[in-house]
């Protein structure tokens, strides 16, 4: 892969805030055209990470480069759009006026405006003054403001905090169809649904350090398991204890779950404990969601 395609790399990131270690030897690398998650709970440390990368927190050690380390920090935040705070907007200006705003202090043509306010669904509105959007028109006027520079990558801090579910719903739609159009995403978020619905990317933080980091479907790729029952549960045991591909058993309100340690199709496990007088009356394939995963990840820890 060219260098040129990670977007941003941090290595042995570390945070005190006093005798509060906020982040703990975080690293990680963002490539292009991928969307990432940061997920963790409130006070896990994911504000902090993006607002060390976004230059307006100090680190107190650990490293970070932008675009493989071509240019400045200053330089290569150009090439970023972040929103890390509250939308803030002058009241009584329209939308279409605030972003046209926006546009003179960066220097981008105001041909952007009616663009990336068509990409959020805000053209009809355009000409409402801001202070009588809802709070989900106002995050989706502040994604548009944040695409005015056609940014390479786009950071996002919580994104549907506090919005309502069709709020929620529209500002997903907006992210995964920006998110199509080749534009990197890095968004924060204690929300398992929305990182399982919108990224590609995890990065699990609890108490500043990483539990786990790759594809959101590598969380649950060895997480496979067959729910089963049959009028011998007890003989059913037995028979799957004898399979190459079981790996555990376990018993689950009358339900046998068997855990794999390799792919297995259900019609080949069905012709197995058929041959051996097994007949089910019950026989599901699962794998245990996001948030199962990460239950069982900040489990204990």
């Amino acid at each position: 892969m060219n260098p040129l395609d990670t977007i941003l790399s941090v290595t042995n990131l570390n945070k005190r805030y006093g005798a509060l270690q906020a982040l703990k030897n975080v690293s990680f690398e963002i490539k292009k055209g991928n969307v990432y998650g940061i997920l963790g709970p409130n006070g896990s440390g994911k504000s902090t990470t993006l607002g060390i990368a976004l230059n307006v927190v100090n680190k107190t050690s650990g490293d970070y480069k932008w675009f493989s380390g071509t240019m400045e920090t200053h330089e290569a935040l150009k090439k970023v759009g972040a929103i890390i705070e509250r939308p803030n907007f002058y009241p009584y200006m329209t939308a279409k006026e605030n972003l046209e705003l926006v546009c003179k202090i960066k220097g981008i043509s105001y041909v952007k405006v009616s663009e990336k306010l068509e990409l959020v669904g805000l053209t009809d509105r355009q000409n409402s003054k801001f202070s009588t959007f809802s709070l989900g028109m106002k995050q989706r006027l502040a994604i548009a403001s944040a695409l005015l520079n056609d940014p390479e990558i786009l950071i996002l801090d919580e994104p549907t905090n506090g919005l309502d579910p069709q709020g929620i719903h529209q500002i997903r739609d907006i992210i995964k169809q920006i998110a199509a159009m080749g534009t990197t995403i890095l968004l924060a978020s204690h929300l398992l649904d929305e990182v399982e619905k919108v990224c590609t990317h995890v990065l699990v933080l609890r108490k500043g350090t990483i539990l786990y980091s790759g594809l959101v479907d590598g969380m649950s790729a060895n997480n496979v398991f067959f729910e089963l029952q049959s009028d011998d549960n007890e003989t059913l045991i037995a028979a799957l204890k004898t399979h190459a591909a079981v790996k555990n058993i376990a018993i689950e309100q009358g339900k046998v779950l068997a855990y794999l340690q390799e792919n297995l199709e259900a019609k080949d496990l069905n012709k197995f404990l058929f041959e051996k007088n097994i007949v089910l009356n019950h026989l599901v394939k699962r794998k245990n969601s996001l948030e199962e995963q990460f239950l069982e990840l900040t489990n204990g820890k």
